[in-house]
């Protein structure tokens, strides 16, 4: 699962798939699909993400990519 860190800050803050999915206007799988490394979160999703759930962290630690 490439985004360990996301998935993982997800979890403890209860920040689910779906919200995410409704904040950026994807459906549900599209966010599912870049959580699991089959494509990519753009920065402009990132910055989003980021900003309303994870204010307190870097994106470049939300975002980095963990190899199986």
């Amino acid at each position: 699962m490439p985004y360990l860190n996301l998935k993982a800050e997800m979890a403890k803050k209860g920040v689910t798939i779906e919200t995410i999915a409704d904040e950026l206007n994807l459906h549900r799988n599209s966010v599912s699909n870049k959580l699991k490394g089959k494509g990519a979160f753009s920065i402009e999703e990132a910055t989003i993400i980021q900003a309303k759930h994870f204010s307190d962290l870097p994106l470049k630690y939300l975002f980095k990519r963990s190899e199986d």
